[in-house]
Formats: C-alpha cells, structure tokens, sequence
C-alpha cells in the first residue's frame, strides 16, 4: 500500500468522539460491555442456527449471516476506539486508515445486499408460499449471501480506488473515532470537491435506493397479509417488524451521513456510533425477543450449555 502513498503524511490523528474526561471515562465503560455483548450475542445466535436443525431454514441461514457481519462491522474500529480513550496521541496510520475505510464499506454494502436478500426471503414466503421451497433452495441462499459479500468487495473497491491515488501532506487530523471517507478525502493536498461529492453521495444513493425497494417490499408483504386470519397475520406481522426496525436503525444513519457530506455536523458522530456500535447490538435483542422460534432455541441452548457445566463440574462427598 506504501506504493499508492505519494505523500508526506504517515499517519492521521483521531480526535474521538469527545474531549471531556468525564465522557471518555463514562464511554471507556459503557462501550467495552456493548461490544462483548453484540460480539455474545451475535455468536450464540450463529450458534444456536448451526446447532438447531429445525433453524436450518432459508430465513435462519440469512439471519446467522447478518449476525456474522455485525460482529465484524463492529469490530473494525471499537477497540481500537477503547483503547484510544486515555491515549496521549490517538493516531493511526496511513495504512490502518485505508483499511478501516475498507472494511467499513465492505460490511456496510454486503450487509445492504444481505438486507435485501432477507427481505426477499419474506417476500417469498408469504406472497409465494407454493414455491417458496423451489425458489429459496439451498443453492439460492448461499448464491445470495455469496452476492452479498462480492457487492460489497466491489463496493469498497470502488470507494477506495481513487483514494489510494489522492496526495495528502496535511494536516492530518480525523475529526472522528475513525477513518471514513467524506473525511479523510477533505485532507487530500488537490481540490477535489466536485468528484468527493459524486464518490460518497453515490453511497448515499445507493443506501437511499436500496431503503426505498425493502420498504415498497414491506409494503407489498403487509397489504398481502392483511386479509390472512388473525394469528398468522400477527406472526408475520411480527417477523417484518423486526426485519423492518434492522432496516431503518442501519438505512438510516448511512443515508444521513453519505447524502450530505462534508457537512461536519456533531450528529455524524452520533450516527457514526449508532451503526458501528448499537445497531449491531440491538440486532440479536430484536430478532431474539420478537422471534418466539428463536427465543426457544436460544432458550435451549444455555440450558444445555448449563447441564453440561453441571455434568463436568467437580462433586466433592459430603463430610
């Protein structure tokens, strides 16, 4: 990479996410226990579809994924962010920058795509439930999680291309928690306002266009179970919402933040938190809590996990 680095700066400077030494303290223990909690509960929900033969269904095997990439789309900067709490001198360099810029766009757009894929597993199941078999075979859900994640290798590569390429001899400072593209291009040494705005805003589009084609979904999945009885309408109802509620927490900020670039508002940091951090949080609570199959499953899991510590766990005789 050191090849693509015409330029005199090595590394960046990360302000974070505040100054205020009362803030750091309360996020350097507020944000470690989310993350063991998204990377815990994204795990045992990969675990419990793995496990769970009856889970082996198109729908499970999309949501294992989602849960796969939140756990990496919330590790490619938060610890890094932790540990830059109490840092005298929170840099990172050129070459680590360039990767966050990466792999943040490779997760977001294969997540994009893999959001689309499960609302099309839901289109699926309850517009065409006669061929929903024949049309979501094992075939066609590993084709779109394959997909998926080659959408957003392609994605990232095409963010990054002209990046590389880009002069940067200061100054050098992120005003973030960490590299992101509106805001390391405004570092670049040659004006290049015109095309920075056309690169992000087309993330913008595409998030915006992708958001808009899964709510007409959703629509199309209500108004066709409307007329359905009471307690299969309340089911599906349930599971949309919950498909729904990911859609909006992760479209939304993404849309806000690469629509307007350049903007430096306080509110893309907030929403810089929200879809790295909460969003990949929040995902297991809603699919666990609103999903009553899978909170079975999950259920069963850690009490089986539990008999097996009991099983293993030394007996000591009684005196």
């Amino acid at each position: 990479m050191e090849g693509f680095n015409h330029s005199g700066v090595s590394e960046f400077v990360l302000l974070g996410l505040t100054d205020s030494p009362e803030l750091q303290i309360f996020f350097f223990v507020m944000f470690p226990v989310f993350y063991l909690l998204t990377m815990s509960g994204n795990c045992l929900i990969l675990l419990t579809v793995l496990c769970t033969p009856h889970l082996h269904s198109p729908m499970y095997f999309l949501l294992s994924n989602l849960s796969l990439i939140d756990m990496c789309l919330s590790s490619f900067a938060t610890p890094k962010m932790i540990m830059d709490f109490f840092a005298e001198h929170k840099t990172i360099s050129f070459e680590g920058c360039i990767s966050q810029i990466f792999f943040l766009h490779l997760f977001t757009g294969t997540e994009i795509v893999l959001l689309i894929s499960m609302s099309f597993d839901r289109y699926i199941a309850i517009c065409k439930p006669l061929h929903y078999s024949t049309i979501m075979s094992q075939r066609v859900c590993v084709g779109l999680v394959v997909t998926s994640w080659t959408v957003g290798f392609l994605h990232t590569l095409s963010q990054l291309a002209f990046t590389l390429y880009l002069p940067f001899c200061g100054p050098n400072v992120v005003d973030s928690f960490f590299c992101d593209l509106p805001l390391v291009i405004q570092l670049a040494c040659v004006d290049i306002y015109v095309l920075g705005i056309f690169m992000i805003s087309t993330s913008g589009v595409i998030a915006l266009v992708s958001f808009l084609l899964l709510l007409t979904s959703y629509v199309i999945v209500l108004v066709t179970i409307k007329d359905h009885s009471s307690t299969g309408s309340s089911k599906v109802f349930s599971t949309c919402t919950a498909h729904f509620l990911v859609v909006l927490m992760f479209f939304g900020p993404c849309i806000f933040i690469y629509v307007w670039p350049f903007t430096n508002f306080l509110v893309d940091k907030v929403l810089s938190v929200f879809y790295t951090i909460f969003t990949p949080f929040l995902n297991p609570l809603i699919y666990t809590l609103r999903n009553q199959e899978m909170k079975t499953a999950v259920k069963k899991k850690l009490s089986n996990q539990y008999l097996n510590l009991g099983k293993t766990s030394p007996r000591y005789p009684v005196q």
